[in-house]
């Protein structure tokens, strides 16, 4: 995995640790379980790695692996992707005063809990300026777990390009993770945008208490 954290002033250039996701056929259950599985141990992987890790010092010594809500296989979506790329790019707020610019990339429209959602995709403009990472893809967001299970300054979901075929992508929140400001101060962190604020209980994906 890709830390992508630039070393001069600790600056998150896209979605900071770049995990793909499969490809755009939604697994059966048992395949998705044995994904999801393999997804927790590199995570933890690299947060005990003290190169990649956005954990403290204190917090590594007694790091015993991410706290993860149990695997739900509703939570692994069928979504169907419409490309909105003609918007000028705009300043993402983050969690400091920088404003990394971003474009929009397009729209997923999906159903939860027999109901209709839709997130934005956002593509780094810093990202696109390196060959081995223009196809990467960050979809930040809220829902009604944050700040009650889950991190309160919102979770990641990371993308790439060649994922969405056909115009159909997997979204999978088992796979969000938290921003490194979840973990330690000094992190540049996107925050999501209102678009991108879901009004669902999403329990799937990197618990926090905070």
């Amino acid at each position: 995995m890709k830390n992508l954290i630039a070393l001069a002033g600790w600056l998150w250039l896209g979605a900071g640790l770049v995990r793909a996701q499969p490809a755009a056929v939604r697994p059966t259950a048992e395949e998705h379980g044995r994904q999801v599985a393999v997804f927790q141990m590199e995570l933890n992987a690299e947060y005990r790695d003290s190169t990649r890790t956005p954990l403290p010092r204190e917090a590594r010594r007694t790091f015993g692996g991410l706290p993860f809500y149990p695997v739900s296989y509703e939570a692994c979506v069928a979504a169907r992707f419409e490309a909105d790329s003609l918007g000028a790019p705009f300043q993402m707020q983050t969690s400091t005063a920088r404003r990394p610019l971003y474009r929009k990339y397009g729209v997923l429209h999906f159903a939860f809990e027999g109901k209709p959602q839709q997130l934005t995709v956002y593509q780094s403009l810093d990202l696109q300026q390196n060959p081995a990472y223009r196809g990467y893809l960050f979809v930040p967001f809220t829902d009604r777990t944050n700040g009650h299970g889950s991190y309160g300054g919102g979770r990641y979901i990371d993308l790439r390009r060649g994922q969405i075929r056909q115009g159909k992508v997997v979204l999978d929140f088992n796979r969000a993770y938290n921003p490194y400001c979840a973990y330690q101060a000094g992190y540049s962190c996107p925050v999501p945008p209102a678009e991108n604020r879901l009004l669902v209980v999403i329990a799937a994906g990197v618990r926090s208490d905070h």
